[in-house]
């Protein structure tokens, strides 16, 4: 999938979502050794979206509408919405795809809330979820289900602003690493004795001589660090080093420019100079902040309209720099100065502490509401037992007295008649008192006595 210049300054904020191999045609037969052509994997740009920043782009990639307004667009008309207007011309299929994209972000994005609102006690019954929606800059938080070109216009402005502050914050994660390592060193020595702490101190010292031992490393960028890749890399003819040649051998999608990765995969034969996964002296996060390191001091001193992308005009010109063109050797961590101050361990060790005590606090917190849901369980479990207890003396004694052919008694005791019986027993008590009424009836005489003497 080729790209537009107008794309690559999307996707130049994204680091480069596609890639596709290259034409070797377009390369001299010299300079063209045999290789197995594949596609490179995507490179995860390390935002909290990226998979719908990707997804996104992928659809609009399917309208040809779109597609080609992008590949004619320029910087400004990306970074100021313009194109974002060009989305109601797009056709139908795609806007549903489109819609159905948002909804499922907006969905993602609940989840994140709720786990981030249940990690916290928080009682996400009561909180308004359309508001919380708002802290993420990348969708429109008031129409959550369909994109919309003000969708497209905040995913680009957001993607932008996000990618150029994303260096300072991988900066900013090594240096709380590097503080965190220093910190964990200093409380395992701590807790050694004197003997085994001078031990243990010499053989720490050891690794970093170790690991300060490396073959020489070219400043990155530098014609000396080209030639190195062209001969060790590509395995081509060192006298025969071609700047123009090098840049589209290593422009791996064919796109007419070098994205940061296809930068920092020039870095690749310097930094095993250095770093080695199976020694216990390299450090593979230091690794990667030398990598970004280099590719900041190439984007320095090449890119020179920065826009995050090395164009063939600027890569020619830089092959020319007499700074690049220097022996000069690049160096590493290990000869720069401490990522940290005293001070700012001190500040860090001061935080782990705060948050150390209010995991001790929550931790309490919890071991008192188990101890306290401990105590219910084992009084349930006591009344259950008792209910049980009741229940089967009660149908011993109902047992017992059926054998005996007594009645059946209550909980208490008391005697229980059956329905059936008791209306037995008042038909029987009720039978004798209508016996002797009828008799009386029938005794009566069948006239009245006439002329009865009257009492006065």
């Amino acid at each position: 999938m080729n790209l537009g210049p107008g794309w690559l300054l999307l996707l130049s904020i994204s680091l480069e979502v596609w890639a596709v191999p290259i034409e070797r045609n377009a390369i001299p037969q010299e300079a063209n050794p045999p290789q197995e052509e594949k596609q490179e994997d995507n490179v995860d740009t390390g935002l909290y979206y990226d998979r719908y920043l990707r997804e996104v782009i992928e659809v609009l990639e399917t309208d040809p509408h779109f597609r080609e307004k992008l590949q004619t667009a320029n910087t400004e008309d990306i970074k100021n919405g313009r194109l974002s207007k060009e989305l109601d011309l797009v056709g139908h299929h795609v806007r549903t795809r489109l819609d159905e994209l948002k909804r499922q972000e907006v969905s993602r994005l609940r989840m994140l809330l709720k786990a981030k609102l249940d990690s916290t006690n928080t009682q996400s019954l009561q909180m308004d979820h359309a508001s919380l929606l708002k802290q993420f800059e990348h969708l429109d938080p008031h129409n959550q289900n369909t994109f919309e070109a003000k969708d497209l216009e905040l995913l680009i402005s957001t993607a932008t602003k996000d990618l150029e502050n994303y260096d300072a914050e991988r900066h900013e994660e090594f240096k709380r690493y590097e503080m965190l390592k220093e910190h964990e060193r200093r409380q395992y020595l701590k807790g050694l004795d004197q003997e085994k702490r001078e031990k243990e101190e010499r053989r720490l010292e050891e690794l970093k001589e170790k690991h300060r031992k490396h073959p020489k490393v070219n400043a990155p960028g530098s014609v000396a660090q080209l030639r190195e890749v062209w001969e060790e890399t590509d395995g081509l003819d060192p006298t025969e080093f071609n700047p123009k040649t090098f840049f589209k051998l290593h422009d791996t999608n064919g796109d007419g420019v070098l994205d940061e990765q296809e930068l920092e995969a020039l870095f690749a034969k310097e930094l095993e100079k250095v770093y080695d996964p199976k020694n216990e002296e390299d450090d593979m996060m230091e690794m990667e902040e030398e990598r970004l390191r280099m590719r900041e001091h190439v984007m320095k001193n090449v890119d020179v309209n920065q826009d995050r992308l090395v164009s063939l005009e600027e890569f020619l010109k830089s092959t020319d720099k007499k700074e690049l063109d220097s022996p000069k050797e690049w160096d590493t961590l290990d000869d720069t100065k401490p990522v940290f101050t005293e001070a700012e361990l001190q500040r860090f060790e001061a935080e782990l502490r705060s948050k150390e005590e209010e995991l001790g606090r929550r931790a309490e917190s919890l071991r008192q509401e188990q101890d306290l849901l401990k105590e219910r369980g084992k009084a349930l479990e006591a009344q259950r037992k008792e209910y049980q207890q009741a229940v089967l003396e009660m149908s011993q004694r109902k047992e017992k007295q059926a054998l005996q052919g007594q009645p059946p008694t209550g909980p208490n005791g008391e005697l229980q008649f059956h329905q059936d019986v008791q209306k037995l027993e008042d038909q029987g008590a009720k039978a004798p008192v209508e016996q002797h009424v009828q008799e009386a009836h029938n005794n009566l005489p069948a006239e009245p006595p006439q002329n009865l003497p009257i009492h006065t």
